[in-house]
């Protein structure tokens, strides 16, 4: 059998943490080339040396109360082939503050040929560093307010399950290495660290390694992105009392048909003001937010379960059932009969 090098991953451990991520990274990784090869009653060879590192090698205070104790002090840390920040599960201007003497080792491992990745909250680490100015990223979606009010110059795609760009370090990527090192990823909510793991499972390893690790831990690896996840009733977070007085109006009436017009109409202002305040409180225009709600509610109602997809369209008011359903899927890349099957109460 051929022997491999383990790459080296060191996990950023610090108070505050959510812990099943923390832990979850560290058996993803430690497992690639034990798990499948145990099954098969074949050698073990194990593709990651995975470490948990922390300031001064301190134990880790995880959001849940879980104790658990790192390997290593950041500080010593001198090279690695992937960093891995995981979600923050306190509060992240609390979390931020109080190990904020990370950053300059966040700052110094991304100016090597390390790659970088976080997953959801963990984000805000990488943008604290300036790391994601100028560059794609993303995070859960109940923080996308947050992390575009706080961080203005990342190009924040929300939707996005994982997101991936090019760090530029000084350092070259080795000529002999599988991949291209020094790049950013970022991944969305909870257990989306499973698809970035995945990925970068097969980045290091090849496809067929990352296969292996999805069969071993049952992953599902196909999940698309968090539209099918949003909840639009947070497209509420502004101070413009017209724009909200708009949105409860179509809240509260979306079986109905609605015009922008008479929308415009009953606030007193022309349709174009309209969408331009639409657009810069909620980033969509009146009747995508009109869409949104119609979606929304229809999403519940398939949570639901025992509707049918005639009778969803007319429901949240839709005449055309092809164009509901091509509307339904342009939001959360799937049919409403695969939305059911994936969230109905019913299917559990």
């Amino acid at each position: 059998m051929p022997y491999f090098k383990p790459f080296k991953v060191i996990i950023v451990g610090f108070d505050g943490v959510l812990g099943s991520v923390l832990a979850g990274a560290l058996d993803l990784f430690s497992f690639t080339g034990v798990s499948w090869q145990r099954f098969l009653d074949e050698e073990v060879e194990p593709r990651f040396s995975v470490q948990i590192a922390s300031l001064g090698g301190a134990d880790i205070r995880c959001s849940n109360r879980l104790i658990m104790r790192a390997h290593c002090d950041i500080q010593e840390v001198t090279e690695c082939d992937l960093l891995l920040i995981p979600t923050i599960g306190d509060s992240i201007d609390k979390v931020l503050s109080q190990n904020s003497e990370l950053i300059p080792h966040i700052k110094r491992l991304a100016n090597t040929k390390a790659d970088i990745a976080s997953n959801c909250s963990g984000a805000f680490f990488l943008a604290k560093a300036g790391l994601l100015d100028g560059k794609v990223a993303t995070t859960h979606w109940g923080y996308a307010s947050k992390f575009k009010a706080d961080f203005p110059l990342v190009d924040l795609q929300e939707n996005q399950f994982v997101t991936q760009s090019k760090n530029h370090s000084k350092s070259q990527p080795k000529s002999d290495s599988a991949h291209q090192s020094g790049n950013i990823f970022c991944a969305a909510g909870g257990s989306a660290f499973y698809d970035l793991g995945l990925l970068l499972i097969e980045r290091y390893c090849g496809r067929e390694i990352s296969t292996q690790v999805a069969k071993t831990q049952i992953i599902d690896s196909k999940r698309g992105n968090q539209n099918s996840y949003t909840n639009v009733t947070l497209h509420k977070p502004h101070s413009d009392q017209l724009v909200k007085q708009v949105q409860e109006f179509i809240e509260e009436n979306f079986k109905q048909s609605i015009q922008v017009s008479g929308l415009a109409a009953m606030v007193n202002i022309t349709p174009r003001t309209l969408n331009r305040r639409f657009q810069s409180c909620v980033a969509m225009r009146p009747i995508e937010y009109i869409q949104a709600v119609r979606i929304e509610q229809a999403k519940r109602l398939l949570e639901l379960g025992d509707v049918t997809i005639k009778s969803l369209a007319e429901r949240v008011g839709y005449d055309d059932i092809s164009s509901f359903t091509r509307l339904f899927k342009r939001a959360t890349e799937l049919t409403p009969k695969e939305y059911q099957d994936k969230f109905s109460r019913l299917a559990i």
